[in-house]
């Protein structure tokens, strides 16, 4: 039964409804407050479906509580930068895990980052490590060009030059210059061409984008899978994100440019411990393990 308001039907309310949805709320909030808090807090910048399996597997060998907070693949690397500068003051992270070096040497450069000399690192190259102690790079990728064997040649394609000839327009790929090993890339090019011919290559890379002629995509393994699926014949990726599309059966190679000029990038994982770190004895013990 009901009764009539203003021309309405007002129902009457169930009390027993009411105390069953309230109860359940308070249980989801005790559930919430009951819930174990992380004994180790990683944020990571590397593909979680790589890192995510070694950090759950270090959480079940040390019996410790670990939560991983991942940037999505449009973000790579800037977004957590940014949020680990925004709690510079206070904390919330103990140890990033960088997918590349460039924005680890300034967030230690920043003051942002804590000293830490793992034991584990002795065999690391110097040249792969922070002199002071900031940061220490593994798990090194290289900066290739993936390559659909059933529609490019890959030995015609040796050099990074190769990206802009015109016989491959609107078949060619490479994740916007702007996160990620993709930003580290084409700052290193600054380094090692110089100014004026790294320039060069940007700016025609900005132009090819503009008119369709080079598909800009939003990450690295974004351009793997176009080149993998025969929607480009190739473009730059990195190593991981290549050997994904190859163990799933693609038909695609490596090409590792410029063997006749540069050379090939190597982008080191970086990992490192954060100034004032909620736990700073947790967070050097994963960077050891």
């Amino acid at each position: 039964m009901g009764t009539r308001a203003r021309g309405h039907v007002v129902r009457k309310r169930d009390p027993m409804k009411l105390t069953t949805s309230f109860l359940g709320m308070v249980l989801v909030l005790l559930a919430a407050s009951c819930a174990p808090e992380p004994e180790l807090v990683v944020y990571c910048a590397l593909d979680q479906e790589f890192a995510e399996p070694l950090i759950r597997r270090y959480e079940a060998e040390q019996h410790v509580t670990v939560r991983a907070e991942f940037d999505i693949e449009a973000n790579k690397t800037v977004g957590l930068v940014q949020r680990l500068r925004e709690e510079g003051k206070r904390p919330r992270c103990d140890v990033f895990w960088n997918n590349e070096a460039a924005q680890s040497a300034r967030l230690g450069q920043d003051g942002v980052l804590a000293r830490y000399v793992s034991p584990s690192a002795v065999a690391i190259p110097a040249h792969m490590k922070d002199p002071e102690g900031m940061w220490t790079g593994f798990a090194a990728r290289a900066r290739i060009f993936i390559v659909n064997t059933d529609l490019a040649d890959p030995k015609s394609i040796r050099s990074m030059w190769d990206l802009f000839d015109p016989k491959w327009a609107g078949k060619v790929a490479m994740a916007r210059p702007l996160t990620g090993t993709t930003l580290t890339h084409m700052a290193a090019l600054y380094v090692v061409l110089g100014e004026e011919k790294a320039e060069e290559y940007v700016k025609r890379a900005h132009e090819l984008g503009q008119s369709g002629a080079l598909q800009l995509a939003n990450g690295n393994g974004t351009v793997a899978r176009m080149v993998a699926e025969g929607k480009c014949a190739f473009g730059w990726t990195d190593t991981d994100d290549y050997a994904v599309q190859l163990e799933k059966g693609a038909h695609v190679v490596a090409v590792y440019p410029d063997a006749d000029g540069v050379g090939t990038l190597l982008i080191p994982n970086t990992i490192v411990v954060t100034k004032d770190a909620p736990h700073p004895e947790a967070a050097r013990a994963f960077v050891d393990w």
